[in-house]
């Protein structure tokens, strides 16, 4: 049985700890964990090159109108980093926290031009697969960052990002979601025509308002 097969069936958090954590000491559970990093990324960064899918999105995010990012769960995090690096340099830009912003208050006014990008891995949050249904039902478009091509926003997303996630640990690695969100932010900011004078902007106000210690 394949690495990526076993990494399938144990589905949950559980029983990742009772196949890889029990009866294992510091040492060698460290080390596992780091050699399955160091191959993951290795992987990952070499399909980055190849795969044309983090460039598509990126072209889908820059021609949008309003962008609004969504995850639920441990993905609110990936949601939370890629909102703030696009917001950087792209105008429009709306975290859907279920809070301030909820995912019906963004349902209840889709546009033509509006793209949703959503986070979506096992184990897959019914909240923000609803939600992202939803929006494209209402005709908005949809990038879904996720892991496996059966993926439950797999059918339904206009562009997907193919994300491997497989781990020593008790839990799912977001070393490589990491890496894709930095190409991905990087890439349309690079696209966006207003990008470097929203940076300087932002420079300026932030030297003004004494934000940050010098």
């Amino acid at each position: 049985m394949s690495e990526d097969s076993i990494n399938r069936e144990l589905a949950s958090p559980q029983a990742r700890y009772d196949a890889r954590l029990q009866r294992r000491s510091s040492a060698m559970l460290q080390r596992r964990v780091v050699e399955q990093e160091r191959a993951t990324i290795d992987a990952a960064l070499d399909q980055i090159l190849t795969d044309s899918s983090i460039a598509q999105a990126a072209a889908r995010i820059v021609a949008a109108r309003r962008r609004f990012i969504i995850g639920s769960a441990k993905s609110f995090s990936y949601a939370s980093l890629l909102a703030f690096d696009l917001g950087v340099g792209l105008s429009q830009v709306t975290l859907i926290d279920g809070t301030v912003v909820r995912g019906v208050d963004v349902l209840s006014d889709v546009r033509a031009n509006d793209l949703m990008v959503a986070f979506s891995f096992r184990r897959y949050r019914r909240d923000t697969v609803e939600i992202a249904r939803r929006f494209v039902d209402a005709g908005g478009e949809l990038v879904a960052v996720t892991d496996f091509e059966d993926a439950p926003l797999a059918k339904i997303a206009d562009q997907c990002i193919y994300v491997a996630t497989g781990s020593a640990s008790y839990v799912d690695s977001p070393t490589v979601v990491a890496s894709v969100l930095h190409v991905l932010a990087t890439l349309t900011t690079a696209s966006s025509k207003g990008a470097r004078r929203r940076l300087m902007e932002r420079d300026r106000l932030n030297t003004e308002l004494g934000l940050y210690v010098n």
